[in-house]
């Protein structure tokens, strides 16, 4: 049997509706429907009453196969995400080592990672069903994290950004940054930020830092509040490696957070490399939207007065 991950944002009711239908849906079709053990626990808890009629009976019943996180996508031919961005972000972690596509049914805001509006999710569902999409692969970061004596203490992995910042806000923090072994510059700030192209449209645009296409294979270092005259955001290269070294002098500590979830304190004389990995995410994309035109969509931009070669008005 066919089988797809669902993963689902638990507390909105909108996404609860839809992951009814999904389900529906796909047993209508034959296809199998696995879901994680604590979405599952916290689809049932309710606390808010969004819970749709007959939702509890189909997550109980055979339709639905529960595992375990650790088990959740094997023998999964692909995920289905009902949210917005960090939806998203969190099924990643899941299904990231063993390479399962995934697509997002937008029930967020701005959101660029999802593909499909949950308005047109009948038709979104028949077609990952039959197939009929093309996968889009996503770089992402690899981050080490060394203490004092250069000793690896923990890796992580990124698929929008690692941030930087001071543990505390009366204070800044002091760094030094390296590229590709060797020292660019050093300042006082309320932080930095590795981003992908991906990323470049989320915590990094906010912080001053340019807009990448998704398919350039490229990661940015971008200052936070730097006090310094040379702070510009850099672009690095798949060869490239960045360094941020934690100066011996910081009377605070620093915070690593990746992707808005999982965090890492950073000491005085610490340090953290990031390079791009070899390993990608794969999204699925059912048509090709121009990402130019994705931006002009989820930034609502003026493009009064286009009139372009053919001639066309917008």
């Amino acid at each position: 049997m066919r089988r797809f991950l669902l993963y689902t944002h638990a507390g909105r009711a909108s996404a609860l509706q839809a992951l009814r239908s999904v389900l529906r849906h796909m047993a209508e079709r034959g296809v199998g429907a696995v879901m994680i053990d604590d979405q599952v626990d916290e689809v049932c808890a309710d606390e808010e009453g969004h819970m749709p009629p007959g939702l509890d009976e189909i997550l109980h019943s055979d339709a639905v196969e529960v595992r375990d996180v650790a088990h959740a996508s094997l023998g999964v031919e692909l995920c289905i995400v009902l949210g917005g961005d960090g939806t998203i972000l969190r099924a990643l972690e899941a299904v990231r080592d063993e390479d399962v596509p995934v697509h997002g049914v937008n029930l967020g805001h701005v959101g660029f990672l999802a593909e499909s509006e949950v308005e047109d999710l009948s038709t979104t569902i028949d077609r990952l069903l039959d197939r009929d999409y093309e996968i889009e692969e996503r770089s992402t970061l690899d981050i080490t994290v060394l203490d004092e004596d250069d000793r690896p203490v923990a890796s992580h992995w990124a698929m929008n950004e690692a941030s930087l910042e001071k543990g505390d806000r009366q204070k800044m923090i002091y760094v030094v940054v390296e590229i590709d072994g060797r020292p660019v510059s050093s300042f006082g700030c309320d932080g930095l930020l590795l981003s992908t192209s991906t990323g470049s449209t989320a915590y990094a645009f906010s912080a001053g830092g340019p807009i990448i296409w998704p398919e350039v294979d490229a990661f940015l270092v971008v200052p936070l509040a730097a006090h310094a005259l040379f702070a510009r955001p850099l672009v690095l290269g798949r060869s490239s490696e960045a360094a941020i070294e934690m100066a011996l002098d910081n009377s605070v500590d620093a915070v690593l957070t990746l992707d808005g979830r999982r965090t890492e304190t950073l000491r005085a004389g610490m340090r953290l490399e990031a390079r791009l990995s070899p390993q990608s995410v794969r999204l699925v994309r059912l048509s090709p939207t121009p990402f130019a035109d994705r931006l002009v969509e989820k930034f609502q931009l003026p493009v009064v007065g286009w009139r372009g070669r053919d001639g066309r008005a917008v």
